[in-house]
């Protein structure tokens, strides 16, 4: 077990770059690096943290917390490589029998993802009345059918948000005819709209293969290192999880990256509500900060033509980036880049060589259309709340200008090249409990008191310490149009990793008697 005095180590892991830095129990900076990434994730990441244990500030024995931001991963998705097969058993039947599970999916993935599915009767409606008698023999008798190519089993039930014990009963019964296989159910990783529901959990399912192999990538650099600390992955929230709880919900790593940038940008410049710019070498993510967290969009999120609802930052990208930094014309290359541009506007300074004087027309117009597309991206996050800064970081963040309408400052912090590997390196655990229930007021009491402890139960399953959980939000949004008074409550509690140290002052901005209603 680390000292009180612990350090945690942060790496994030780009397209183009590989960051990692090294805070100690304050969340203060005591070393970084900077290197190229490479196609082999390992490699990367054993190439990063040997540049820090390098460094003579860094003592390995008091590294207690390792957290990695996982790259790429929508890429699994993207390219059918590394999926799990998936079982799809959904809960609702005969009443959902019109649209089968994964029809709107794109063909291919489809066909590289299903295993088999089924719909059987069971489920309840919106006020947690029974539609039918859970079928327990259909669903065992579809689990022996697909049992040979089945590899993960995704569960989704009419309204399981209002009430889970049909998709708890159907995960019993699977793991008695299959043993300890992934299963993925439904109430645990989206809200309501069954289809894109069951979507993200069938999502969730086929990319627990691959959050396992970026979990072993991770543990097998620490043990090469010879660094003994627990080991985290970023969730797209802005806090981290537990390698075991990570390969139970890989959805939640999609949207993690601008996710860092935030709350490292947050956390560098001590701004809690602001707009954050991410630039990189080829695009920008632009997100919102509200209390110090990724503002989390409210709608839809589209992953490779699958539908899903999952919670994710509101980012917008554009594709406004640095450029390929060795092929740059202030490296000595032959490529112009906006970092030239910028270089050549005296916005930073960058490399050896000086910016060729013919160019200066032609770079100028591409920093103009760069600064306007970020305007733009800017003005649409923040939604028309021009007292706002914007916060910038970014291994590219000296192209912005020094100052952007609608945004009272243009701030860069401290460390803002690295920011994702700080955003990683300083992140709480978190745990979340969402239901719906009814909105009479005693029901509402006792119904945000159960999700309290189910909230605090899930951080700590995620590897928060125990002692030190408390609730970072609650969330109370009344449902419209319907005949009795309902509300949708969640609740989220935050701590530190559990290998932390006791004294780890990182600001968490938590606020345990606020509740937003909308």
């Amino acid at each position: 077990m680390p000292t009180a005095e612990g350090l945690r180590l942060g790496i994030d892991v780009g397209r183009t770059n590989t960051d990692a830095v090294v805070v100690d129990h304050l969340g203060a900076l005591v070393a970084r690096v900077k290197v190229p990434t490479l196609p082999d994730l390992g490699v990367s990441v054993d190439t990063a943290v040997v540049g820090l244990l390098d460094q003579p500030e860094v003592d390995l024995a008091r590294v207690g917390c390792v957290t990695l931001g996982a790259p790429r991963t929508t890429d699994p998705i993207r390219t059918g490589r590394g999926l799990r097969r998936v079982a799809v058993l959904r809960i609702g039947g005969p009443l959902t029998s019109a649209v089968p599970p994964l029809v709107t999916w794109p063909q291919a993935l489809r066909d590289t993802v299903a295993a088999g599915s089924v719909i059987v009767a069971g489920g309840c409606e919106f006020d947690g009345e029974r539609i039918a008698p859970l079928d327990e023999a259909a669903i065992a008798a579809f689990v022996r059918e697909v049992a040979p190519a089945a590899e993960a089993v995704a569960i989704t039930a009419v309204f399981s948000p209002v009430d889970p014990g049909d998709e708890l009963r159907a995960a019993a019964i699977v793991r008695s005819e299959l043993g300890e296989i992934p299963i993925s159910m439904s109430h645990e990783i989206g809200s309501m709209g069954l289809l894109e529901r069951e979507n993200a959990t069938v999502l969730n399912a086929a990319l627990s293969g691959d959050a396992a192999a970026v979990a072993e990538v991770l543990r097998a650099a620490m043990r090469r290192s010879g660094v003994d600390a627990e080991c985290y992955l970023t969730q797209n929230d802005g806090t981290q999880m537990a390698l075991a709880y990570a390969t139970r919900f890989p959805v939640l790593l999609i949207g993690s990256g601008p996710a860092n940038s935030m709350r490292g940008g947050a956390h560098s410049s001590g701004v809690t509500d602001a707009v954050v710019a991410d630039i990189g070498g080829s695009s920008t993510s632009v997100g919102r900060l509200v209390n110090g967290f990724p503002w989390q969009s409210l709608m839809p999120y589209t992953v490779s033509g699958v539908v899903t609802n999952f919670r994710l930052p509101d980012v917008v990208e554009v594709p406004v980036g640095g450029g390929p930094v060795r092929d740059s014309l202030c490296w000595g290359g032959s490529v112009p880049t906006l970092t030239d541009a910028a270089v050549l506007a005296g916005r930073t300074t960058f490399g050896p060589h000086s910016v060729p004087g013919q160019w200066g027309a032609r770079l100028a117009r591409r920093l103009a259309e760069a600064d306007r597309l970020l305007a733009e991206a800017v003005d649409r996050v923040g939604l028309g709340a021009e007292d706002l800064p914007l916060v910038v970081v970014g291994g590219a963040g000296g192209i912005a200008p020094a100052r952007i309408p609608g945004t009272v400052e243009v701030i860069r912090p401290p460390h803002f090249e690295v920011a994702n590997a700080l955003g990683a390196a300083i992140a709480p655990v978190s745990g979340y409990a969402e239901r719906i229930c009814s909105g009479r007021p005693d029901l509402l009491r006792a119904a945000i008191e159960e999700l309290t402890a189910d909230a605090f139960g899930r951080a700590i399953q995620a590897g928060a310490d125990p002692d030190r959980v408390r609730v970072a939000g609650t969330e109370e949004v009344p449902l419209t149009y319907l005949r009795d008074p309902a509300v949708r409550i969640r609740v989220r509690a935050t701590g530190p990793p559990v290998t932390a140290a006791a004294s780890m002052a990182v600001p968490t901005t938590h606020d345990t008697d606020r509740r937003t209603r909308t």
